[in-house]
This record gives C-alpha cells, sequence and structure tokens, in this order.
C-alpha cells in the first residue's frame, strides 16, 4: 500500500474556497513587497548617482548667480536640485515685493518678515516635502509586513479545522491521518513569515536610507541657505560682495 503524497501540491489541492481566498492573499502580498522592494531599490541606486552628479556641480557654485546659472542647466530630478529650486523661489518672491513694495510698509501696516526667515522657511519646507516623497511605499511594506504573518496563521488555524472535520467525518482516525493535513495546514504559517520577513527588513532598510538621505538634505539646505543669503560658498569659503572688494582694495592702497 503506497503512503500519502504529503507535498505543497496535495495542500494546493485539499484546499477550499477560504484557504484559496487566503493563500491567493498571501502570494499578493508578496507580489506587491518585491515589486515596491525592486522598483524602490533602483530609484534608489539611480537617485544617488543623480545626486552626486548635482553636488559635484554645485560645489562649484560661488555666487548666488552661479547657482541660478546651475538650476536653469540641470533637471529637477533629485532632492538636492528641487531644494536649491526652493530657495532660488523664495529670493525670486522676495526681490519682487520689494520691487512692488518700494521698501514700504504692507497694507496692514507691518514690515516685511526678515528675509533670511523667508528663505529658511522656503528651505525647511522643501526639506519636509523631500522626506515626504521619500516615504511612498513604505506604508504598504509596513503594513504587509504586519500583517502577512497573521494572514497566514489565520490560514494555519482554518486549515487545521478543516481537516479535523474531514478527519472526523472519516470511518478511520489515526495519527497518519491527523499528522499530514495538520502539517500541511501549518505551510500557511510559513507563507505568512515568507512574505512578512522579506518586508520588514526592506522597510528598516530604507526607512534607515530615507532618514541618512533627509540628514544630507538638511546640510545641503544649510550650504543653499548660505550662499542665497550670507554670501558663503558652497565650498564653505566666504565669497567678498563687490563693495566689500572695493573697500579691501582702497585699504591695501
Amino acid at each position: 500500500m503506497s503512503e500519502p503524497s504529503w507535498n505543497f501540491s496535495h495542500f494546493i489541492a485539499q484546499m477550499d474556497t477560504v484557504g484559496l481566498c487566503v493563500f491567493t492573499a498571501l502570494a499578493a502580498m508578496s507580489f506587491l513587497s518585491w515589486y515596491l522592494i525592486a522598483s524602490k531599490l533602483w530609484g534608489c541606486v539611480a537617485l544617488r548617482a543623480r545626486n552626486k552628479a548635482f553636488l559635484a556641480s554645485f560645489r562649484h557654485a560661488h555666487r548666488p548667480a552661479d547657482a541660478e546659472r546651475l538650476w536653469m542647466r540641470v533637471r529637477a530630478d533629485n532632492p538636492f536640485a528641487r531644494l536649491l529650486g526652493e530657495g532660488l523661489g523664495a529670493c525670486r518672491s522676495l526681490r519682487e515685493a520689494k520691487r512692488e513694495s518700494g521698501g514700504q510698509e504692507n497694507e496692514a501696516g507691518f514690515e516685511m518678515a526678515s528675509p533670511d526667515d523667508y528663505v529658511s522657511a522656503a528651505l525647511a519646507h522643501g526639506v519636509a516635502s523631500e522626506a515626504h516623497r521619500l516615504e511612498n511605499g513604505l506604508t504598504a511594506l509596513a503594513s504587509i509586513a504586519s500583517s502577512a504573518p497573521f494572514v497566514g496563521l489565520f490560514g494555519t488555524v482554518w486549515g487545521i479545522f478543516h481537516a479535523l472535520r474531514g478527519i472526523a467525518l472519516s470511518t478511520q482516525a489515526s495519527l497518519d491521518k491527523v499528522a499530514g493535513p495538520v502539517g500541511e495546514a501549518l505551510i500557511m504559517t510559513a507563507c505568512g513569515l515568507f512574505v512578512a520577513i522579506p518586508a520588514v527588513l526592506a522597510h528598516n532598510a530604507f526607512v534607515r536610507m530615507n532618514r541618512n538621505l533627509c540628514g544630507e538634505l538638511e546640510r545641503h539646505a544649510h550650504a543653499v541657505f548660505g550662499l542665497l543669503g550670507l554670501g558663503q560658498a558652497a565650498d564653505g569659503a566666504r565669497v567678498a560682495e563687490p563693495a566689500d572688494a572695493a573697500a579691501k582694495a582702497e585699504g591695501a592702497r
């Protein structure tokens, strides 16, 4: 007498409608998880290359006019370039407001806020927007990582119930008749862990990468503010304004 075939295909064949729905849900969660992992990993590699190229060009900006020319030349395809665009946009808004007001008080009778505060707020908004953009897909990964084990556990409980009910209705009830269906039902738990473990590992890795990138964006925001608001070159050197240069030349005489 041949032994019963206890394998994955036999497990699928013995599933009822509820078990098939649970298994299909786990398969869909696994597909979505690996799609998000692959797409975000590819996006991170491409983004790192674009960031490196832009920062290499930004280090050669010594004056706000250099930053303006750089912004006009490059594409806004990385967070560092978009952050520079936020700073330049704030500076343009300040120039237009100053030109329209002619240095006078506004309609409410108050003077305009400090230009430095306005540029700083625009850069802070840019950093927050980029942080929000980097979080795309992480919520889905976290949801899959937290829910997949419980979905698999539900499938296991339902499979064991289904197997025990079939054994109770049969005329034979022995250990080999119980161990096979119950062992096959435990595959659902393994499937849930197979879906959850890569998702949670990838989620933690991407969160760490985003945290590091946000720290770099904060430092870049300080560099942009120093260049646009203080005349501090991107490489850290203090750029002398034309008036300062003329004063130094006069003092040298």
